[in-house]
């Protein structure tokens, strides 16, 4: 009877016991959970294989600014880069204007920066040289004097028989030894700056006191141009244009005395320069063999590219390098003609010559040591990379698809790449191109699209057979 009158108190404990139990063991299905709560069910996230293709839309690649063509199988010149600067030609760029003889500069005819050409008078000189007024004195003594004689021959020739014969001769003598100082005092006179009219003023008594100082008629080294011109009757024809000099500094003022051989200015024509490269030591074998297989020299002159000067037509060839190492840089210099361009502009009513390249301008410069054969050469920003790895990016249409590619060479601004058939190519005439388009920039942005699985297709769009992308007709309504 006791025993029948504990059983239901304990059944119903265990009831209550047991069903506590399973309330505790399935909390996490009706307790709410609170945020970020380490209890949380996180799914794993879902994997995306990268198969290195990519689509991406038309206003996505004129946002990148993409640029895709096919590449042709070209030589390319592996170069070492050296720095240079542009600097007269010795003997033939520069010319001093001297003085002839001993004077006063009484006016002078142009300051710097006026172009002359030859035969223009650039100063006026007052001569108070001794041996110039000399030599017009003595021109003008013996020039009267072999009148003088020659009027006396012909008194005595007339007499006849009875003049001896003796002083026929000593009149002939004395007229060709004036003859003589007269030719003497003619080129005196010459050489000291006057013209021929001068000379011939003075022989007729006409002295000279000034003397014009012209630009001379040639420097040495510069020769005329032949521009090309239409005649009248509209075949062309060439003409000689006379060289242009530029008065570049002038060294004297009005009323300054100076002396025989005193430098009165400058004149330069920068038509022939010369671009001087600075190299080291151990890169002499690479110029001596750029000398011999006479390769030409790529510069970069580093001008503004809206800069209105025609093509530059010439072969940079190294001329001379040089047998001293300066001591304190360390290198040798070698240098490489350079044909100027030049153009006229008005600075008020006179003209002024304006060189497209002037001394001390710096330049830098690609010699040739090295051919690479059948190579792709691609901007910088057409490959990526990714350790050990290079890839660049084919277009077919919408799709862009990676392809690993072998470097050979790669600087600021090029990369250039194997034809080892990892671009598929075909032949068309003699040249050889890839058969897909190469997408030559935003290299980089396009391997982080494809790193991150970008190959499927847009929400509401299609793609065909041919890579291209097309919206739905449903999404088009």
């Amino acid at each position: 009877m006791n025993t029948r009158r504990f059983v239901k108190p304990l059944s119903v404990i265990a009831l209550v016991l047991g069903v506590a139990a399973v309330g505790y063991l399935s909390r996490g299905a009706w307790l709410p959970q609170a945020p970020g709560s380490a209890s949380e069910s996180v799914a794993p996230p879902k994997e995306t294989a990268s198969t290195g293709k990519i689509i991406v839309g038309e206003q996505a690649q004129r946002n990148l600014g993409l640029t895709a063509k096919p590449l042709k199988a070209d030589d390319f010149w592996k170069t070492i880069t050296v720095q240079g600067m542009v600097v007269d030609r010795p003997g033939v760029s520069d010319r001093e204007v001297v003085a002839p003889a001993t004077g006063v500069i009484n006016q002078i005819w142009h300051v710097p920066g006026d172009i002359v050409q030859a035969g223009d008078v650039l100063f006026t000189l007052r001569l108070t040289s001794d041996p110039i007024h000399q030599a017009q004195t003595e021109l003008y003594k013996a020039t009267e004097n072999i009148k003088l004689a020659q009027a006396r021959r012909e008194r005595l020739a007339s007499v006849g028989p009875a003049i001896p014969e003796a002083r026929l001769i000593e009149v002939e003598s004395e007229i060709k030894r004036l003859e003589v100082a007269v030719e003497s005092s003619r080129n005196e006179l010459l050489n000291r700056g006057l013209s021929a009219n001068d000379v011939e003023g003075v022989a007729e008594g006409s002295f000279v006191r000034e003397i014009p100082i012209a630009v001379p008629s040639q420097v040495t080294g510069q020769t005329s141009r032949c521009v090309a011109t239409e005649s009248e009757s509209g075949s062309p024809t060439s003409v000689v244009s006379p060289v242009i000099y530029e008065l570049q500094d002038l060294k004297c003022e009005p009323g300054q005395q100076v002396q025989v051989g005193t430098t009165l200015c400058d004149l330069s024509n920068h038509q022939a320069l010369a671009i001087e490269g600075r190299a080291f030591r151990d890169e002499t074998l690479l110029l001596e063999r750029s000398i011999k297989e006479a390769w030409p020299v790529e510069v970069d002159f580093q001008e503004a590219a809206a800069a209105e000067w025609p093509a530059i037509e010439q072969n940079f060839l190294i001329q001379q390098i040089a047998n001293t190492i300066d001591p304190v840089m360390r290198t040798f210099a070698f240098l490489i003609p350079l044909e100027n361009q030049s153009k006229k502009i008005m600075r008020g009513e006179k003209p002024q010559l304006l060189w497209r390249f002037r001394p001390g301008q710096k330049v830098r410069l690609n010699v040739r040591v090295e051919k690479l054969e059948n190579v792709f050469t691609l901007p910088a920003d057409a490959v990526v990379r990714e350790g050990a790895e290079a890839f660049v990016f084919t277009q077919n249409v919408n799709t862009f698809e990676r392809k690993p590619v072998h470097v050979l060479l790669q600087d600021r601004s090029r990369v250039v790449i194997a034809n080892d058939g990892s671009l598929p190519t075909h032949k068309k005439g003699e040249e050889r191109w890839t058969i897909p388009a190469v997408v030559r920039n935003a290299a980089a942005q396009f391997n982080r699209m494809a790193k991150a699985g970008s190959s499927e297709v847009p929400k509401g769009f299609h793609i065909h057979a041919d890579g291209s992308l097309h919206k739905n007709e449903d999404e088009a309504r």
